[in-house]
This record gives structure tokens, sequence and C-alpha cells, in this order.
């Protein structure tokens, strides 16, 4: 990926939110702390990790949708974090979102074609036959029939609604679409028709992802590269074939330890899995942050924060990664 285009850059990233406590000892939830994170051009980059890890939190904070704490976020060598709302509007539609909730996400009171040329009419298209010509275009791509142009989001399945919620991404040609667990909510059977839908449209428009997901079997199939995360921290970045083959992070290597197998023969193998709660990201552990739930920890895990070591192509967070 060396000589890959640079298309958003994070640099020491952070992202808090104050819940309150009193004046001497306020509580703060560290949702991303000290994230550096390159996403290449056409590329799909996996961000995983459990729940409440601050994956979510972090594809918003990148395009805005939150502001954050601190840090920077530079999109196209363009450092984005520190512009005006007016400046930022028009890199605004070079980054949408699909969300993960598809009953959530559309407007019950709009129907298709006005949830579709909203982003539309917001960047100026103001001609009714273009406009039109343009959401039945978007339709079509995204496997909607034309005729449901008036239909409103009750009348859909989860999949079509999540079609529709991606139609809605695609309007404005964006650069970079964050997908926050776009398929979870989704029968398993329609979850590889819309990841296929996703791959397709990314050829043909040229799109990069951020995929946020928790489910690593969908994250094998549709990733390039892969990002861990834990509890607001990053673990290890790297390619999909090579994370999946050999985990240098012991918490990449308990994630994948708990994909459950479809081969019963392979069920029998002895795989260590994690024990423990997770720390609370009101009150983080010192250190590394997995030193509380790692097996191999020693001391200094408890007291530094691992820097970033670079292990081929790879980048690890840890102080003893794993061996080959």
């Amino acid at each position: 990926m060396e000589n890959k285009k640079v298309l958003l850059e994070a640099k020491h990233l952070v992202k808090e939110f104050p819940i309150g406590g009193t004046k001497k000892n306020p509580l703060t939830v560290h949702a991303v702390s000290d994230v550096n994170l390159e996403i290449y051009e056409g590329e799909t980059l996996a961000l995983v990790g459990e729940s409440g890890c601050g994956k979510s939190t972090l594809g918003r904070t990148l395009i805005r949708l939150l502001e954050p704490t601190s840090g920077e976020v530079f999109f196209e060598g363009e450092e984005i974090t520190s512009m005006t709302a007016r400046e930022f509007a028009q890199r605004r539609r070079q980054m949408q979102i699909i969300f993960q909730d598809p009953y959530a996400s559309l407007n019950p009171r709009m129907s298709v074609k006005e949830i579709i040329a909203e982003p539309l009419t917001t960047y100026g298209m103001k001609d009714k036959g273009e406009l039109e010509n343009r959401i039945k275009d978007l339709m079509k791509k995204v496997g909607i029939p034309e005729e449901f142009y008036n239909r409103y989001p009750h009348q859909f399945s989860g999949g079509q609604r999540q079609r529709i919620g991606i139609a809605r991404a695609i309007a404005l040609n964006p650069r970079l679409i964050i997908c926050d667990e776009p398929v979870s909510a989704l029968d398993v059977s329609i979850q590889s028709q819309v990841l296929n839908l996703l791959k397709d449209l990314q050829q043909e428009y040229s799109l990069t992802y951020l995929f946020i997901s928790h489910d690593l079997s969908v994250v094998k199939f549709i990733a390039d590269r892969v990002c861990v995360m834990f509890l607001g921290s990053i673990c290890e970045i790297g390619s999909t074939e090579a994370l999946y083959e050999q985990p240098l992070h012991p918490y990449t290597r308990f994630l994948l330890n708990a994909i459950p197998k479809a081969d019963p023969r392979l069920r029998t193998e002895e795989k260590e899995l994690l024990s423990g709660e997770i720390p609370s990201p009101v009150n983080p552990p010192s250190g590394c942050r997995f030193h509380t739930r790692c097996p191999y920890a020693r001391e200094i895990c408890s007291r530094e924060a691992p820097g970033c070591k670079q292990v081929g192509q790879r980048q690890v967070f840890c102080h003893f990664p794993l061996e080959k």
C-alpha cells in the first residue's frame, strides 16, 4: 500500500464526552484516545472491536459529525478539523455515512424520492426533470424498482431500506463513505446481497470505505485492511489476509478465536477465549488499555502505553507482540 494515495488521515485524534460528576471530580467517557490512522484512496478499511470500543464514535469524528476534543483530520491533505462550518460545507459532500439501523435512519414522513432528493437539492440541483432522472437512476443502481418512487419507508423491508440509505449516501458522488455496521441489523441472507452491492458500487464510483463492524466473517469478505480497536485505542493495523493468518496483538488473536467455526470437527480444538470484564471507558486502566484482560501482560504493560511497532507491513501497539 506504500504508493497508494492517502485520502484521509487522523493525527492524535481524541474524542471525550463529559457525563457529569462534580467540579472537582468531573466524569468523562474517553471514547477515542490518541488515534493515528490513514485511509488510502479506493480501499476498504475495516474497523473492528467489541461493542462500546469507540468504533462508531471514531467514524463520526473523522467526518465531523462529531467534533473532536483534540487532534487533527486531513482530507486530501487539507486540515478539516479547524475549518468553519461554511468552509467545511463544500467538503461535506465528499464524505457520507450509511447508518447501522435502516429503521431509524430514514424519515418515516418522507417518501423514497424525497429521501434521495434531499442531498441533491441541498447542493443545488433544482431542475425537476433532472432531479427525477437522477433519483430513478440511483434507485436502479441499488436495486429498488422505480415504480416504488412515491412509497414510504414503512412499506419496505429492512434490506430495501438499507438500499435506500445507500442510494442517499452515493447521491453526491462522494469520495469516502463511512459504513457504520451497515448489515448488522439485516438477516444473514440479505447481508451478502448488500455487501455485494457495496462492492459493486465501490468499483463503479471508485469509492473509499471505512467499514465499521464487529462481525469478523463479514470483514474478511469485504476489507482490504483491518484496524482493531480496544477501548478507544488502536491495537493493530494490517492487511486482512496477514492479520487473519497471524495476529500479532493478543486482543486480535482473542477476537479471531471467538469466530464460530462451521466445521464441527474443528470445534473440539481448545481455544483461548477472553475472560474478565471490559474496563470502563470512564476510568480506563493506565498503560496498555488491554493489560487487565491480557494473559501475557507484564509489569511494564500496566505502567506504559505501548508505542507503535512496525512489523513488516503491519503496525502493532503492544510491548510484546505475538511471535510469528
